[in-house]
């Protein structure tokens, strides 16, 4: 995976909805921007500008088009998170977060189905 840029918490807000409306013109995107996020026009250009440089997006002909997916974001942003605070450890990350936060009987299904998933894609090497 090429390396991602980081997106910080304000720009990942506005990250969303271009993912979700792409590709979308910015008169569109000044508009979501107003309405979901209560920003004034200029900031909206400020931040886009911003994930423009970094090669998250790309502002042509006034319609932003994704360069990046969302998914490739939250992959790189995930293993960043996961090495900064346990080291890299999943299964440390998960037993802090089932310690803290009950699982319901549907969160342990999906755990199970996603690691029987992954071994049946004989990824256990």
């Amino acid at each position: 995976m090429k390396n991602i840029p980081q997106i910080f918490d304000g720009e990942y807000k506005m990250a969303q909805i271009i993912w979700d409306f792409a590709p979308i013109t910015t008169h569109d995107l000044v508009r979501k921007c107003q309405e979901l996020l209560n920003w004034k026009r200029t900031t909206t250009y400020t931040v886009l500008k911003k994930l423009c440089e970094r090669g998250v997006f790309l502002m042509e002909n006034k319609t932003v088009t994704v360069l990046i997916p969302r998914e490739q974001v939250q992959v790189s942003q995930g293993e960043a998170f996961l090495n900064r605070a346990f080291g890299g450890s999943l299964p440390g990350f998960i037993a802090a977060f089932a310690r803290e936060k009950r699982l319901s009987p549907d969160d342990v299904a999906e755990i199970r189905r996603l690691i029987d998933d992954y071994e049946r894609k004989d990824h256990h090497a």
